[in-house]
């Protein structure tokens, strides 16, 4: 049965319940936005009314049976998958979800070692056995891409007994790769593929955009339709795709890891997001390249930068700004200071995300990047990092298990005193929230050498403002 998708069940429903003005005697205390401070209150009043509960007729996300169900069937119809769970988590949620649901303790799995924090934490939950696959540099990208499928292919030849596949498509920059080709090497050896397709929802569009990793065959799939959708922000999707993973166990650790108060406003804008890829049209989507090849234009003139193309097979909404004798954060500050916010900045790129719309301030974004011209042309250079070799091994276990790190004792010593010794934390520039260091990896003079240098440019680490120590297991030490 082909369901309309311009319906939006469960925003309909919440509008329909908030018009009826009901008497609250229930949860959550804003009453309805009645009660709210004055000065917030312009900001919220809008949504309030439908920031609302698991009352009668509203449904339940952690057992639906009504519009909640009736909005998760459109999206899985959508999406052309077996079953899609709204998510109030984000992609985290599922990407912890995903991995407890399949992945045993003690289970070896095959992770790209270039994946989100959330990832690594959902493994360490989970007490598996990763072995990392290094991605590899890109000399005309200027950083680390994806794996590649030789790398997998000796992982998977030198580890038998892997049960999962953990990857990322696409990675933050929107750059895809040959996904189909590893999904049907796992398959053929009765591996079970994950992928984090936080940056990706929009792939449901079809050409000109990369096929998603549903097309491509993968038996889970989460999406972040914040991202790019017009979803707000949390709001995202688990998809499952085939039937070598377990619904129940999906079900079991999907209710375990959200909240047991979700919050309506996020789950209905799930329902409005799969609204708007569904009925978005090829009209709209040329309207919203042309934005983005007048926006790239624009880019082209700054000193110091260089737009990287678009290469066929990526995303075109992504645009990539590689800088020489200027830091990434230094030219992201910039343009901060100009009003102008990129998504994120490196060591050697800043990111723009431009979305599925096209952009309706091109001459304040031009008067914007005439002043910016002026400063860049006064400006110093400065020496860059080399992180070319950043990996040591394409394929590499972490020096201790997660069991065995939970017996140790953990000390905080300097990076120098740091080199060689097991690290106990994960030591993560955010954005994007990668892992410089793994926990349980043994730290190396690279690590520090490139730390000091991310620190010394203005990167900005997660849980330390400028850090000059870190943690460490000192019962284990490599010798030299």
């Amino acid at each position: 049965m082909t369901l309309d998708q311009r319906q939006t069940p469960l925003f309909d429903k919440l509008k329909q319940f908030s018009q009826q003005r009901p008497m609250s005697f229930h949860v959550p205390g804003h009453k309805n936005g009645h009660v709210f401070p004055k000065d917030a209150r312009k900001y919220f009043s809008e949504i309030l009314p439908i920031d609302l509960t698991e009352l009668t007729n509203l449904d339940d996300l952690h057992a639906p049976h009504g519009v909640i169900k009736e909005a998760e069937r459109l999206a899985k119809q959508y999406f052309n998958t077996m079953h899609t769970y709204f998510l109030i988590g984000g992609s985290t949620v599922g990407n912890l979800a995903m991995i407890l649901a399949t992945c045993l303790e003690g289970e070896t799995v095959i992770v790209q070692r270039n994946s989100h924090k959330s990832i690594m934490n959902g493994l360490e939950m989970a007490k598996a056995n990763p072995v990392f696959i290094a991605p590899s540099y890109d000399k005309y990208m200027y950083r680390y891409t994806h794996p590649r499928i030789e790398t997998l292919k000796q992982a998977i030849k030198d580890h038998p007994e892997t049960k999962v596949l953990i990857l990322t498509y696409p990675d933050y920059f929107g750059h895809t790769y040959v996904l189909k080709e590893m999904i049907q090497l796992a398959h053929a050896h009765e591996i079970i593929v994950l992928i984090d397709e936080a940056h990706g929802v929009h792939f449901s569009l079809g050409e000109p955009f990369p096929p998603s990793a549903l097309e491509l065959g993968a038996d889970i799939v989460v999406q972040s339709a914040h991202k790019m959708a017009p979803a707000m922000t949390m709001a995202s999707f688990l998809h499952v795709n085939s039937s070598r993973v377990s619904k129940n166990r999906l079900s079991h650790y999907l209710q375990m890891l959200q909240s047991s108060s979700p919050s309506y406003p996020l789950l209905a804008s799930l329902d409005i997001a799969r609204y708007f890829l569904a009925n978005l049209t090829s009209e709209d989507i040329e309207k919203t390249l042309q934005s983005v090849n007048e926006i790239r234009s624009m880019l082209k003139s700054l000193p110091y930068c260089e737009v990287l193309p678009i290469i066929k097979g990526d995303d075109p909404t992504k645009l990539t700004l590689h800088v020489e004798g200027i830091s990434g954060y230094e030219i992201a500050k910039l343009f901060e200071q100009e009003g102008i916010y990129p998504e994120l900045a490196t060591h050697n790129q800043v990111l723009f995300i431009h979305g599925l719309h096209p952009f309706n301030r091109l001459d304040d974004l031009k008067k914007s990047l005439n002043r910016l011209k002026l400063q860049l042309k006064s400006h110093s250079n400065h020496d860059t990092i080399d992180v070319t070799n950043l990996f040591s091994s394409n394929v590499q276990s972490l020096a201790l298990s997660y069991q065995m790190m939970n017996t140790l004792q953990v000390n905080n010593v300097s990076f120098k005193q740091a080199i060689g010794y097991v690290a106990a934390e994960a030591i993560i520039p955010y954005p994007p929230g990668i892992p410089l260091i793994l926990k349980g990896e043994t730290i190396t003079e690279e690590h520090i050498t490139i730390m000091e240098q991310l620190i010394k440019q203005g990167a900005n680490f997660q849980q330390r403002k400028r850090p000059t120590t870190m943690n460490v297991f000192t019962d284990v030490k490599e010798k030299k």
